[in-house]
């Protein structure tokens, strides 16, 4: 999966398949998480957040979806 620079203290990059809803995000310390039936919209907000990113991963993704560490 194609991921994005963020503006963020804590995420890398993050990435998003359309078709099966998942989004992956790379954190620091090179971790690499994969978000589960995450709305586009979501990922669509988290690109465009700039420096808020952190809070609205947390808020809105790190507690709502289910995830796997795969790396």
């Amino acid at each position: 999966m194609e991921r994005q620079s963020v503006d963020s203290s804590e995420i890398i990059s993050v990435g998003y398949d359309k078709p099966s809803k998942i989004l992956e995000i790379e954190f620091h310390g090179n971790r690499i998480y994969r978000y589960k039936d995450v709305p586009e919209e979501v990922y669509n907000e988290l690109i465009d957040l700039g420096e808020f990113t952190d809070g609205f991963f947390v808020e809105d993704i790190q507690y709502s979806c289910k995830y796997s560490r795969i790396k």
